[in-house]
């Protein structure tokens, strides 16, 4: 299972404890840049970690509990000190006068060189999985995922539920055990089909090697 998703992660520890294994160990991305900012770029530009003050601005408001998890630190250090939703950063911004339509445009910071595609679709429904199946394929294969290929589908009577497969093929000679090996993944935002995937696993029913949740709809 993913666990980017901060909601997600805290209803598989209430509704499904006997599942937490089966959750990703990867943090959410957001906290993930904090743990490197304030270790590889701290050490980087020569500054204590102490002076760092990393803030996350977020549309999700379970990311201000995420962020206080003993999970969330490394070295003593919370990865992320403090979250904003997009809604009060809008609010800040307009009690302060700021007018964009004023301001001069400036390029993004690249503070650890630049992102792929991947990255840019991780927040929508459906982005966790196509990034890793890149990245995995990838790997593998030595060969960019060619997703004219995949077909992502609804399943019927599950309708807050899709389904994809890709089979591996031509596999790199260390990877040999893959080769043939088809991938069945299963995406779903908003708790309700999270239930429906949920009972089919306890069942021993799920045919799905990797299953992505939200918890909310659409991501």
């Amino acid at each position: 299972f993913t666990s980017c998703c901060p909601g997600w992660v805290k209803y598989c520890e209430h509704e499904y404890p006997e599942q937490i294994g089966h959750l990703s160990s990867c943090k959410s991305p957001h906290t993930m840049l904090g743990a490197l900012t304030k270790s590889f770029y701290a050490e980087s530009v020569h500054v204590d970690p102490n002076d760092f003050f990393v803030v996350s601005v977020m549309p999700c408001t379970a990311k201000k509990t995420e962020i206080v998890r003993e999970e969330m630190q490394n070295g003593g250090y919370r990865n992320v000190d403090a979250v904003i939703t997009t809604r009060e950063l809008a609010y800040m911004i307009k009690s302060s006068g700021i007018d964009f339509n004023t301001l001069k445009d400036e390029e993004f910071d690249s503070p650890m060189g630049m992102s792929t595609g991947a990255a840019d679709i991780f927040g929508l429904t459906g982005g966790v999985m196509e990034a890793a199946l890149r990245t995995v394929y990838e790997i593998v294969t030595g060969r960019e995922l060619p997703f004219d290929g995949l077909h992502v589908t609804p399943i019927v009577g599950f309708e807050q539920v899709k389904e994809a497969a890709i089979t591996i093929t031509d596999t790199l000679s260390e990877y040999k055990f893959l080769e043939g090996v088809e991938v069945r993944i299963a995406v779903t935002s908003g708790l309700a089909g999270a239930g429906k995937l949920m009972e089919q696993v306890a069942a021993g029913t799920s045919p799905y090697h990797f299953i992505e949740i939200m918890a909310c709809p659409g991501g």
